[in-house]
């Protein structure tokens, strides 16, 4: 690249800080300038494993941004902090790389946009399943008009849960103690299944949908004894074409970046003129059309050469192009909207017409 990248981590509630810092060591265009986290033993891990000085660690996020002076800012605070820490990072005028979800609500991811747009800078929301290349050869198929015009979309996906693992998935022991601490547990923090996987669903869903927008929303969740959030949700959005189905689970049989479990975790995806089914981590896609009704397993496109959301982010400020797809706040806004109206469904227990 033609200029070496200066990229900041702060916040470190979200364990994915550490797989996305990762990804800005191994660049070979980009530096890790600063990380900054009011609870200081948080980023030990981050300070070991990328060898970082002790003059770039802060635990006040304002010196490290003036200290340092990233270009780039990761964000992985809780959900229900995104826009908080999107109006505190925006006004040093960076670009802000964003861990799933968008926000706890459009209200919210509107702030951000609106942060965002008062300093020429973009900001990209990172959906971890975007990087898995089933789920990008799909969108090349229905892109191609191999299935015709989608009519549904079908997502089931989780894991065992949030506490069985760390950044680069390393496993974990879910403990009482660590499950009453942990902020994916306590609903004023944006936790739960919900919200933590929905947006997944419905922001690849609105991808594959062509950025359609569905007409209402119902949506159930279970109610464990004990817990103030949801570890399991199903939301069916009714579009103008038909019903699409989303599901969230913690609490899967196996994590599906080890073991498929059953469910399978990913998408089936029905068109007018066939039907594909791409799963997380597999190999191959499976693929139905009217001249191969028996189907076939076709192997996954190679991600070459973004294999991940810091090349991508990266190179598009490089090329002063806007980020596409997930990563957009336009069609991850969409995806907000249907979260939200889920949401609003499992409280009133009712069907309610798409909010936003």
């Amino acid at each position: 690249m033609a200029k070496s990248w200066r990229v900041a981590g702060v916040n470190f509630d979200h364990f994915h800080m550490g797989d996305l810092l990762r990804m800005v060591h191994d660049h070979p265009g980009a530096e890790i300038v600063g990380i900054a986290d009011a609870q200081r033993d948080r980023m030990d891990d981050a300070v070991r494993n990328f060898s970082l000085p002790a003059a770039s660690v802060f635990t006040d996020f304002a010196q490290c941004m003036e200290q340092t002076q990233p270009d780039v800012v990761i964000l992985c605070p809780t959900t229900a902090e995104h826009g908080e820490w999107t109006e505190k990072v925006a006004p040093f005028g960076v670009h802000i790389l964003m861990e799933k979800p968008f926000a706890s609500s459009v209200a919210e991811a509107d702030r951000m946009i609106a942060a965002m747009a008062k300093t020429g800078k973009q900001l990209a929301i990172n959906w971890p399943l975007r990087w898995y290349a089933s789920h990008v050869t799909s969108h090349r198929l229905v892109s191609e008009g191999l299935i015709g015009e989608v009519v549904e979309v079908h997502f089931y996906d989780g894991n065992r849960g949030p506490l069985w693992h760390g950044a680069d998935k390393i496993e974990l022991e879910p403990t009482p103690e660590r499950k009453a601490e942990s902020w994916f547990y306590k609903k004023a923090a944006g936790g739960g299944s919900l919200l933590d996987y929905l947006g997944y669903g419905t922001t690849l869903g609105t991808w594959y949908h062509g950025n359609r927008k569905p007409v209402e929303v119902t949506c159930i969740v279970d109610a464990p004894s004990g817990l103030e959030v949801d570890e399991h949700s199903i939301t069916v959005a009714r579009y103008d074409c038909g019903l699409s189905k989303f599901e969230t689970r913690w609490g899967t049989f196996t994590d599906p970046w080890t073991h498929q479990p059953q469910p399978k975790c990913g998408f089936v995806i029905k068109g007018t003129e066939g039907t594909v089914s791409n799963y997380d981590c597999e190999p191959t896609v499976r693929l139905q059309t009217r001249d191969c009704v028996e189907g076939k397993d076709i192997p996954v496109d190679s991600l070459e050469p973004f294999t991940n959301p810091v090349q991508y982010f990266l190179h598009c400020l490089e090329q002063g192009i806007p980020v596409e797809g997930p990563l957009s706040t336009e069609v991850s806004r969409i995806g907000q909207q249907i979260v939200d109206t889920a949401c609003l469904s499992a409280e009133q227990k009712k069907t309610m017409p798409l909010v936003g």
